[in-house]
């Protein structure tokens, strides 16, 4: 009997009956406790209905009853991973494949386990074995090349997306992620027609890219909305598994989280780290919610000492931070990290707080309907674009970024030999991402070389592929490859910062402007030209130049820039003024004025608290300009704790 009741549960388990499924696992374990098939496949239904917990619970006991069991290794190392414990999840993997070296699943399943651990190349390991074992498994592909552009192998990434989508052509959100990979590599062959081609299916509503691939691609805010809002239905819809959020009393202060992957020496962090030190303690108590790597280094230790609580969430679920916040009474969620790497957006739209917000890690609408605002500026969301963005707009007066006036500059005096640039000439430069090179930026660049003879172009060093593709773009422009320079990687900011000085001018990229390398520049004192787009990523260095007062390195239009550079390279004089007018701005406007700035921010928080408080729904702020205070008090020795 007991045979054909299993058979049963099977039968109905493989039709997606899953309640009565789990019914039958239920009666035939009332009478054989130990029963290995029923505890295994009700520990499969817990999987498939998302409770990891009692799914981890069921595997433990199919285990202890026939510890021989692969399956239930590998099942039960999926229920770990999906509780963040992803190494005791390698270490279930492992038993899988000592039970079963030849258990593809169990392969796969372990290099997504040190993926989440960022252990990249032994990821990349385990995947070799389960493409050999299993090779025409799509996704084996898809998060092997995800795993080797981490390790900056983006022609081998390209390889395995290629193959993915030989073996699925409609795999989702991958087409998006090659051609974004493409652009990492200054590999521009097809890519107007490609753009093109992702830009319709995006309109038709087709999940094509991921959306913090979208910017680089396209400057269309709309189309950048909605491959947000694409993405985020498909993949993290609003949760309503921990139930309504209930309204808080007021606090006696109003309680500020903090959420991001980023706490650590990222640009994320190197621009906040001063907003978090100047927040006013009398009015705000401040946590963080890090789920990024604990890397130790002087910016993480910096970021944790100015919260009242740093919190370690790496191990936890989605649901369990959103509701450790919950039980915290977090009053406002500031999500630092939106749809960049190692983003949890699962934790918002589980509502964390009564109020998020979307902040300076992704620039442009996440369009999640749980992002209640996004900070900003009249001038990277102009009134007239207020619709294409879900959230209300909180204008800040100035610029929407925060930035630290600390930041230090070495005090080394780089020469043009010691950086292996020429003698002589006019060097523009642009220490951009290599990804924001789109080709219409790089023949304008070429043309502006083609104007001021013996200048030269100096570059951030992005490996030999895209050197070598930048270079025969350059020869079809019809230009010496050889007046183009790349700068390796310094291991300090500081040291960065100084060599910037020796250049002469910043040339900006569109659609996707500098961001927080643009900040880097105008505070090391080099003129930065931009181009300013439509959307929020096209605009941000217009926003910067706007706050130091600098309105005349903004252009609007693509003949517009060229003729700037041209001119600005061949008037010394004009440039001149500018780097002088740089230097007395610098320490006097708006965008180095932390403290201001701070007040700014907190004065849109307030602002949205009091709404909420007082039964309001999310609106559109603008706050108005502050005066610069006299002095702000003393800031108090470290009160972070520590949590995990």
């Amino acid at each position: 009997m007991e045979k054909t009741v299993l058979q049963q549960a099977l039968s109905l388990h493989q039709a997606g009956r899953l309640g009565q499924a789990r019914l039958l696992y239920e009666q035939i374990l009332k009478t054989e406790p130990d029963h290995f098939d029923a505890l295994h496949m009700l520990g499969v239904i817990f999987a498939q209905k998302k409770n990891f917990a009692l799914s981890f619970e069921m595997m433990n006991k199919a285990i202890a009853r026939n510890p021989g069991s692969a399956t239930a290794y590998n099942n039960r190392g999926i229920a770990l991973q999906e509780l963040k414990r992803h190494r005791a999840a390698v270490k279930s993997f492992d038993q899988a494949i000592a039970l079963r070296p030849g258990h593809a699943k169990a392969h796969f399943n372990r290099g997504n386990a040190l993926r989440s651990l960022q252990q990249y190349s032994a990821a990349v390991d385990s995947y070799n074995k389960a493409v050999q074992l299993k090779p025409d498994h799509a996704a084996t592909y898809v998060v092997r090349g995800e795993s080797l552009r981490d390790l900056k192998k983006y022609r081998a990434a390209l390889a395995d997306y290629d193959k993915a989508i030989s073996l699925k052509p409609d795999y989702d959100f991958l087409q998006g992620t090659r051609l974004h990979t493409k652009l990492q590599t200054c590999d521009w062959s097809g890519i107007e027609e490609l753009q093109s081609q992702l830009e319709q299916e995006i309109t038709n509503g087709k999940k094509v890219a991921v959306p913090f691939a979208v910017p680089a691609l396209t400057g269309n805010p709309g189309l950048q909305r909605k491959a947000a809002s694409i993405y985020l239905q498909d993949q993290y819809p609003a949760n309503q598994l921990l139930g309504e959020l209930q309204r808080y009393d007021k606090h006696e202060k109003i309680r500020i989280a903090y959420f991001s992957a980023d706490f650590r020496k990222h640009p994320v962090s190197l621009l906040t780290a001063e907003m978090f030190e100047l927040h006013d303690r009398s009015k705000f108590e401040l946590t963080a919610f890090s789920f990024g790597p604990d890397t130790g280094d002087q910016v993480r230790a910096r970021v944790a000492a100015d919260f009242d609580q740093f919190i370690d969430v790496r191990e936890k679920t989605d649901k369990a931070i959103a509701k450790l916040a919950r039980t915290m009474e977090i009053d406002i969620a500031i999500d630092l990290t939106g749809l960049t790497s190692d983003a949890r957006p699962g934790v918002f739209a589980l509502r964390a707080a009564p109020i998020q917000v979307n902040y300076l890690g992704y620039p442009g609408s996440i369009d999640s309907g749980y992002h209640d605002y996004i900070i900003a500026d009249r001038t990277v969301i102009p009134e007239s674009r207020r619709n294409d963005y879900s959230e209300k707009i909180a204008h800040l007066p100035d610029s929407y970024m925060a930035n630290d006036s600390k930041k230090k500059i070495s005090e080394t005096k780089f020469t043009r030999e010691e950086l292996g640039l020429p003698p002589n000439g006019f060097i523009f430069c642009c220490f951009n991402n290599h990804y924001k090179i789109s080709p219409v930026t790089f023949a304008g660049w070429m043309r502006i070389l083609a104007k001021v003879t013996d200048s030269i172009l100096w570059l951030p060093d992005a490996g030999p592929f895209a050197k070598d593709n930048l270079r025969q773009a350059a020869v079809a422009h019809g230009i010496d490859p050889e007046r183009i320079y790349f700068a390796p990687k310094l291991p300090k900011l500081a040291d960065h910062l100084a060599r910037l000085k020796v250049a002469d001018l910043f040339l900006d990229t569109l659609p996707f402007n500098a961001h927080a390398t643009a900040s880097d520049a105008l505070w090391a004192g080099l003129p930065l030209l931009t181009c300013s787009g439509e959307a929020f990523a096209g605009r941000v260095a217009a926003s910067l130049l706007n706050a130091l007062e600098l309105p005349e390195l903004i252009t609007t239009s693509q003949q517009a820039y060229e003729l700037r550079a041209i001119k600005l390279a061949s008037e010394a004089a004009s440039l001149d003024k500018i780097r002088k007018k740089l230097a007395r701005n610098r320490l006097s406007s708006a965008l180095f004025d932390s403290r201001n700035f701070v007040k700014h921010i907190e004065s849109a928080y307030i602002t949205m608290h009091e709404r909420h408080h007082a039964d309001l729904p999310p609106d559109h702020i603008t706050v108005t300009r502050k005066l610069k205070p006299k002095s702000l008090p003393a800031k108090p020795k470290s009160r972070s704790k520590t949590r995990k």
